[in-house]
């Protein structure tokens, strides 16, 4: 019996002991998904973002990530994740009618790219939220290369049902504030999903082979792969190799020491990152022959820079700083940052992930989260470094509660102490959607060749292609598949008026007189005011 199952859910226990167990339920789920525009020969785009999807400044669900060519489909969240996956099914859609000869690429890991130069930095126009936006992805070009931020994934936004916290506060007899119980409570969930978002990756993750010419500018890193043919590099049994090391991850974020136990804590360690001179990056220069190189030469340049499986966030005005928007109005949802593109699914996640995820973070809230350790930290990265790189190893052993033990039996625990919450959220249901997803997934438990990353490789082998091939081979069939669908004249007609709002918005942005750039920076830094 591992910790997993030892570690009861008590506040469903207490929910049910007072028949209030449904207020589980209805919680809002919302999706980010990023794709690489690509040409028809799978190269990435060097064309602006089109115009007509609007303008990637200020348009509430079609903008760009890192790269020009890196476009992001938001959805708004839903209480019915099949409302999320529609929305996101037509925002896909109006896009695809608008790119004329491009597609998207279905896979995480770019493969279409010539070194860093073939990657357009994303550009948001004349102001100074737009010059401050391009500038932070100079500095992350000079920090960590183009190459590894043109790497795609699907981020999911969860936000309990705001019915269950008064709930929750009353029967655990909080002396907090109501405020204080709920971020305590989203802190808790961040916790318990670093102990076992392991899951995620073994389960969903797609990213098992990475193509040659993604270590242009680092070749030195190829040698720790095997390789699958001439383009081609992999580990055999690797499940996510975005999430591994030669992903997102960096050495002086690695040394990062950012707080879990509080919301003060999480944002005061934050913020020192923030604001603590780093020597490598103060060598690169800030403004160097009157052009900005980077924001600053800090650790990290913003928040958005410190990489990390799972966020705390509340929604920031505009200009204002993400840690001050926590510290002002404490934490609204979290956003699961796990998640590679399915390069099986035409919208890049299925229903059934999409079930299992929230079910799996509703567990993560009604678990008991006891405080993180610095030696928490160590095992929890190496835990998913380990599932990243050789998930599918037979016999693979992870470290938990200061023993190893088989991934499969920690993984068969998860499972089953989701099954009380998947029994809730199915009520009324007849189809029970969310055992049939849990179910779907046991079976990927029980056999790792049923999961997205043996299924690519076996595709790869039995046609005889490379990643690249095959990740173009799907794209293409996705975008075949959007080619055949059409979009109802009310919704097209409401994505066209997002548009022309969105290039208004930022028009108007740009008309208003502006501070001096550098001033505009200082005064952004200064926010410190509750």
């Amino acid at each position: 019996m591992t910790h997993s199952n030892n570690t009861v859910l008590t506040r469903l226990n207490q929910l049910q002991d007072n028949g209030r167990q449904q207020l589980i339920c209805g919680g809002l789920k919302g999706i980010e998904k990023e794709s690489l525009r690509i040409d028809k020969n799978g190269l990435i785009a060097q064309t602006e973002h089109p115009r007509a999807l609007g303008s990637a400044l200020t348009h509430p669900s079609i903008t760009t990530d890192y790269s020009e060519a890196l476009i992001e489909l938001i959805t708004p969240p839903f209480a019915d994740v099949r409302d999320t996956l529609n929305a996101l099914q037509d925002i896909h859609q109006f896009v695809y009618d608008h790119l004329d000869s491009e597609i998207l690429l279905s896979s995480s890991m770019p493969c279409g790219i010539n070194g860093d130069d073939s990657i357009p930095i994303a550009r948001f126009g004349s102001s100074n939220i737009g010059r401050m936006k391009h500038i932070y992805r100079h500095g992350l070009w000079h920090r960590y290369g183009r190459t590894m931020q043109a790497i795609a994934g699907i981020h999911f936004n969860y936000s309990v049902p705001e019915a269950l916290w008064p709930v929750l506060h009353a029967q655990e007899q909080s002396t907090l504030t109501l405020e204080q119980f709920t971020s305590a409570s989203y802190f808790g969930v961040v916790r318990n999903f670093k102990r076992i978002g392991w899951i995620i990756l073994y389960l969903f993750g797609a990213s098992p082979a990475i193509c040659k010419n993604f270590f242009k500018t680092r070749p030195s890193l190829m040698g720790q792969f095997e390789e699958f043919d001439k383009g081609t590099l992999y580990h055999p049994y690797a499940t996510s190799l975005r999430m591994s090391d030669i992903g997102y991850k960096s050495k002086n974020q690695g040394n990062l020491k950012i707080d879990y136990n509080s919301l003060t804590g999480y944002v005061d360690s934050l913020c020192k990152a923030i604001t603590t001179p780093y020597p490598e990056y103060e060598k690169i220069g800030v403004l160097v022959d009157g052009e900005y190189r980077q924001l600053n030469a800090n650790i990290l340049q913003i928040e958005n820079e410190f990489y990390s499986t799972m966020r705390p966030k509340q929604i920031a005005e505009s200009g204002e700083k993400p840690t001050l928007a926590l510290k002002r109005r404490g934490v609204r949802y979290v956003e699961m940052r796990s998640l590679d593109l399915d390069v099986f699914q035409h919208i890049g996640i299925s229903e059934h992930t999409a079930r299992f995820v929230e079910a799996l973070l509703l567990t993560c809230l009604l678990k008991d989260s006891p405080p993180f350790t610095e030696h928490d930290h160590q095992i929890n990265n190496a835990n998913q470094l380990a599932v990243a790189n050789k998930g599918r190893q037979p016999g693979l052993l992870l470290r938990q509660a200061g023993k190893q033990v088989p991934l499969q039996d920690w993984a068969h625990d998860i499972v089953d102490s989701m099954l009380p919450v998947c029994a809730i959220l199915d009520q009324g249901l007849a189809d029970k959607p969310y055992e049939a997803a849990l179910n779907y997934q046991r079976q990927r438990v029980d056999n790792p060749d049923l999961t997205a990353s043996a299924r690519i490789l076996s595709a790869m082998r039995e046609t005889n292609q490379p990643f690249a091939r095959l990740g173009l081979q799907q794209s293409a069939e996705h975008a075949q598949y959007f080619k055949q669908q059409t979009l109802d004249s009310e919704t097209t007609e409401r994505f066209n008026q997002l548009a022309e709002q969105s290039l208004a918005k930022q028009k108007d942005i740009e008309s208003q007189q502006q501070l001096p750039f550098d001033e505009f920076l200082k005064h952004y830094f200064a926010q410190t005011q509750l």
